[in-house]
């Protein structure tokens, strides 16, 4: 037998002592956000943000999935949106490339799509809609819209660890 466990082992502390999963490679102390709300449609010319995260001093996280949803989702092919912009800021910039979606790219309810969008330190995200110019006869008109952020975060010892990780007296 050559190799065979004795040689997996270092790999195997080198995880333990990272923090890291060995399995997702995630830190082991991550926690989940999910942060959602519903608003009526803003008037032309204002916005509303659906929903925010705010990581604190010292954490990083990780956006995962957002969905969207107005009260005519339930009908079939009414995604459309028009006039409405859907957008994701990360620290109140626009995140390339969910900035003025005039659609509904990820219906709430139906799974979606994920995203693995990386948030750094400090970092705060939010689901905005903007009118533009939005206005539709009373039958068909988007009176109620929601939108919805998931993801991670976790504490990053890069950014406020007092002992330097090679210190040999922690």
């Amino acid at each position: 037998m050559k190799g065979g466990v004795v040689s997996a082992m270092p790999q195997l502390d080198l995880t333990r002592a990272s923090d890291l999963c060995p399995n997702c490679g995630m830190p082991r102390d991550y926690e989940h956000f999910d942060e959602s709300c519903f608003a009526d449609t803003p008037t032309p010319g204002r916005e509303v943000v659906l929903a925010r995260f705010e990581l604190q001093p010292q954490y990083c996280g990780l956006l995962e999935n957002f969905s969207q949803f107005t009260n005519h989702l339930g009908h079939l092919g009414q995604v459309e949106t028009p006039g409405l912009q859907w957008i994701i800021t990360v620290n109140n910039r626009p995140l390339y490339p969910y900035i003025k979606l005039d659609h509904i790219v990820n219906p709430w309810g139906f799974g979606g799509f994920g995203v693995s969008i990386r948030l750094d330190e400090n970092t705060t995200v939010e689901f905005v809609v903007r009118n533009i110019d939005y206005s539709a006869p009373a039958a068909t008109e988007i009176k109620r819209i929601g939108g919805r952020i998931v993801g991670r975060f976790w504490y990053n010892s890069a950014y406020g660890d007092a002992t330097p990780r090679d210190c040999r007296f922690k």
